[in-house]
């Protein structure tokens, strides 16, 4: 449920998993065939969008924010494009929950500090926690969108729900 008053966290919160849902939601009642299915000329596809988003969230939240041995932020155009190739069993219930679980590990490292705690970016120099959110708001909104128009191209469903 979208939060139409609180404090600036809460707001920011509440944008940004209702775009997060409503990805999720482009999943439901179609087959892995479909999500997997190209209909644009890009690679762009249902279950792509939504392994992507999985590396962003995990790029933007754990590795900059708190990454651990191993993390590393990746800025490569390569590495953006590699994120939506879909591989042997990347199957809806599996990516949904990958993403559902990136999504807890963001909210959980978010949590920790403050919308104006800030860390160093290797290409921005630096960013706040603030920027992050509303970077990821926009960033998970506009694949949400991609995810409509290629749901609509697939069985002519419509609707941000």
């Amino acid at each position: 449920m979208m939060a139409s008053t609180g404090d600036e966290r809460v707001v920011l919160d509440a944008f940004l998993d209702f775009h997060r849902a409503v990805l999720l939601g482009k999943l439901r009642g179609i087959s892995d065939a479909e999500a997997a299915r190209r209909l644009v000329p890009s690679a762009t596809t249902l279950a792509g969008l939504v392994k992507h988003l999985t590396l962003v969230e995990r790029n933007w939240f754990r590795c900059l924010l708190a990454p651990g041995p191993g993390d590393v932020y990746l800025t490569s155009e390569e590495d953006a494009t590699a994120s939506f190739a879909l591989a042997e069993g990347d199957t809806i219930e599996r990516l949904s929950a990958a993403y559902e679980a990136e999504c807890a590990r963001s909210r959980e490292v978010a949590a920790r500090f403050d919308l104006d705690h800030v860390v160093p970016h290797p290409q921005l120099g630096e960013v706040s926690l603030r920027w992050i959110m509303v970077h990821l708001i926009e960033e998970t909104a506009r694949h949400a969108g991609h995810a409509d128009i290629l749901r609509e191209l697939t069985d002519g469903s419509t609707g941000a729900i």
